[in-house]
């Protein structure tokens, strides 16, 4: 099927090109050429890759560690609504058994997965926990935390059938070196998170290979002027991704400038977004524990953040109108930022021939108007 979709203008590689027309031959782009001059016949206003969430943990009232057909299927519908094409199935600390057969399932669901399935493509799944410590866990139950085992991290890859994409750990449990070590050998991304590591071991965990740090700035040690902790590595290291959650209630508006002022090319806008999102205000579980939505904000029974209700092209525009954030830059860090992040940029993140024919039309606010996947129209 080829079909072709003319655009006012489009986020290429290289900027934004006025008056271009997009062919897309089964879900790939085939080329890109300008419109003739006078054109006046639009699909779309602004045209620009479509967002990738790498870190979901649920929404829609599903949760990706539910034992049920729907959980991922609901999930996907779900984010393709807010301009993403493609997201990780993130799982939280449980038991092992739990753990493992969430990882079976979603396996299961990407290989099952086609251009013709609704909703937003898994990539995979990531893993976190249960690999942290307990000072800074949020709303991770400490009490199923495990010590990193080689051969455990093994299994768990098996299972996955290799769809397993990211590991997160806390860089000072024993063993953690060797563990990153091993990961990034196998393939995988490592992220560093709920943790009370100090700056030094931050250090030497992005000397090992990991990646970058989970939900930056959250659950972790903050920084100070004598200890810059891990955000102050994140920030200073430059082969560090930081994910980030702009919702301006995990991260204060001005902490998001600093952060777009030091790493703005190697920012990932995230929403570690759970089984609330979409959802009204209530009672909601996440990590087997209930929480509490009031006004949107997602809250455990101390009081701390659990997670979140951010859609992604929500977290694109806070970045644009509250840190001040280009716009090219922002819509980078859902798209192209995670792209490379995960390797899969010869074949998403950017609107390019020969890659998926992801893309989302925004309005003059930045707000996601309609997104295609595949080339197909989801929303």
């Amino acid at each position: 099927m080829t079909q072709q979709i003319r655009a006012r203008r489009v986020l290429t590689e290289y900027g934004w090109r006025e008056n271009q027309a997009i062919t897309v031959h089964n879900g790939i782009i085939n080329t890109i050429t300008s419109l003739p001059a006078g054109e006046r016949r639009f699909d779309a206003e602004q045209l620009c890759p479509a967002y990738i969430d790498t870190h979901v943990h649920g929404g829609q009232g599903m949760d990706v560690m539910d034992d049920s057909p729907d959980a991922l299927a609901t999930i996907a519908a779900f984010k393709a609504q807010q301009g993403v094409a493609a997201w990780l199935a993130t799982t939280v600390t449980a038991p092992l058994p739990d753990i493992k057969s969430t990882l079976i399932r979603i396996a299961r669901y990407c290989q099952q997965q086609t251009v013709t399935t609704p909703g937003a493509e898994v990539l995979g799944s990531y893993l976190e926990g249960p690999y942290f410590t307990p000072e800074n866990k949020g709303a991770h139950s400490q009490e199923l935390f495990r010590e990193l085992v080689i051969s455990e991290l093994d299994e768990l890859i098996a299972l996955s059938q290799n769809t397993l994409k990211v590991v997160a750990l806390a860089p000072e449990k024993a063993n953690a070196l060797n563990a990153v070590r091993h990961l990034k050998a196998r393939g995988l991304n490592v992220m560093l998170g709920h943790s009370a590591a100090s700056y030094k071991q931050t250090l030497d965990a992005f000397d090992a290979g990991a990646d970058g740090l989970v939900h930056c700035f959250n659950g972790m040690t903050g920084l100070h002027h004598r200890e810059p902790g891990m955000a102050g590595a994140g920030l200073s290291d430059a082969r560090a991704w930081l994910e980030l959650i702009a919702d301006g209630h995990h991260v204060h508006p001005a902490v998001m400038q600093i952060t777009c002022q030091c790493a703005a090319h190697r920012t990932v806008l995230i929403t570690d977004a759970m089984r609330a999102a979409g959802q009204p205000d209530g009672v909601y579980d996440i990590c087997g524990h209930d929480v509490t939505m009031k006004a949107g904000i997602v809250r455990t029974a101390a009081g701390g953040l659990a997670g979140s209700t951010l859609a992604l092209d929500d977290a694109v525009c806070w970045m644009i109108s509250t840190a001040g954030t280009l716009p090219e830059t922002a819509i980078r860090m859902a798209s192209l930022h995670p792209a490379q992040l995960l390797g899969i940029t010869q074949t998403h993140g950017t609107i390019a021939p020969g890659k998926r024919a992801h893309f989302n039309d925004l309005n003059a606010d930045w707000r996601v108007r309609q997104t295609w996947i595949h080339g197909l129209p989801v929303y």
